[in-house]
């Protein structure tokens, strides 16, 4: 016979799976809150998500027991994030804004100027490869305010000629912001690349001062 930890696992691998969201009406709000205290208090979620607001739209926000592991831009929706943070984490996912408002805070602190550096932990595990968390690990070391080129950071990350590389790396870094790679540009002048658009790496670089004035509207 399953245990009650048993089936609570299994509801919310379900639900994980599913996305699925209680009902509407009398007992939603209280239902979904219960959830969320049972699997966090009980140890069974192991990815906790939210949402901030923010200049460049709505942010999504994913946790693990280690740290960040997922921010998400707008463009990039809800449901892929957290169907890889499923299939490659845990399904065992549990909305909590709560469990979010330290991140969201530095995030506010950020945007309005206030803040230089995170404190917050970051969980690099989606990154397979070796030399693509290397090139993370390098790239969060590079100050507010401040930019490295392409060839610069692949330097640093042990391989000067893996320009290429690090820049397929930068392109899949799931922690952007917090692990700014914004901040990594052209060497002979351009902003270079942005998943998640120019428009975005544009208005960050202009937030810290070190947007180039040709790229100025």
């Amino acid at each position: 016979m399953a245990t009650t930890t048993e089936l609570q696992v299994k509801e919310l691998e379900l639900a994980a799976r599913t996305r699925l969201r209680p009902p509407s009406g009398d007992g939603a709000e209280s239902a979904a809150r219960a959830v969320t205290e049972v699997a966090s208090q009980g140890g069974l979620a192991e990815v906790t998500y939210g949402f901030a607001d923010s200049p460049t739209g709505r942010l999504l926000l994913a946790l693990t027991r280690r740290g960040l592991v997922t921010l998400a831009f707008p463009g990039q929706g809800m449901d892929e994030p957290l169907d890889r943070l499923s299939r490659e984490v845990s399904p065992r996912i549990v909305e909590s804004q709560a469990a979010t408002d330290g991140v969201r805070r530095e995030l506010d602190s950020y945007f309005e100027g206030r803040l230089r550096s995170f404190s917050t932990p970051v969980d690099l595990r989606l990154i397979h490869a070796t030399f693509g968390r290397k090139v993370l690990e390098q790239t969060s070391r590079i100050p507010f305010g401040s930019v490295s080129t392409y060839r610069e950071v692949a330097a640093r990350a042990g391989s000067p000629r893996g320009m290429r590389a690090a820049g397929n790396a930068l392109g899949a870094n799931p922690i952007p912001i917090v692990v700014p790679c914004h901040r990594v540009v052209r060497t002979g002048g351009g902003l270079g690349g942005y998943t998640s658009g120019l428009d975005i790496k544009r208005l960050l670089l202009r937030l810290e001062g070190v947007l180039p004035a040709e790229e100025e509207d």
